[in-house]
């Protein structure tokens, strides 16, 4: 494995969020590294960052931006690497904003967009699109299906075996 992945958030108050997707890739067995870099306060960062991103070993790049959230945008602006941005929750409408200003790019800038403080599925999905030419990665994805799936099978035995108000008292403790 040698492709990795670049995580870059606008602000240091996006970390916990966006930890998520290190959290995620790092479970695949892929690489990444997480920068801070503003669309708006150091745009000639961002765009080296984008720039050069394919040329330092990245197959993949999340972006986190909330409120306007021009950041995945400007990023894919400046690269044609698979970029996926990460609206992130605040401001008066709860990242509302940042969605639509993330899924809303113009027509030959696409740009992947997850949920509201998805970071973690943005890491899985990053972790999907090196897994096309990766055998490793895809085997661990494959193997963390079937381990969700192995989840949900135990709780629905455990369901049917307690009875839904039992499941609730014991399980969901409620």
């Amino acid at each position: 494995m040698n492709k990795k992945v670049l995580i870059v958030m606008g602000s240091d108050s996006d970390l916990p969020i966006m930890q998520e997707a290190a959290k995620a890739l790092e479970k695949m067995g892929v690489p990444s590294e997480i920068r801070i870099s503003s669309a708006h306060r150091v745009p000639d960062k961002t765009a080296q960052l984008a720039r050069e991103a394919e040329q330092n070993g990245f197959a993949v790049i999340i972006a986190g931006a909330g409120l306007a959230a021009h950041l995945p945008g400007v990023i894919a602006a400046h690269t044609t690497l698979p970029v996926i941005g990460v609206p992130i929750q605040g401001g008066a409408i709860q990242g509302v904003d940042a969605l639509y200003a993330i899924v809303q790019m113009p027509q030959g800038i696409p740009v992947a967009t997850v949920a509201i403080n998805g970071a973690y599925n943005a890491g899985l999905l990053a972790a999907q699109i090196i897994a096309t030419s990766d055998a490793e990665v895809a085997a661990k994805l494959k193997a963390h299906r079937e381990e969700m799936a192995k989840k949900v099978e135990e709780k629905d035995a455990k369901l049917q075996d307690l009875g839904a108000s039992a499941y609730i008292k014991e399980v969901l403790k409620r």
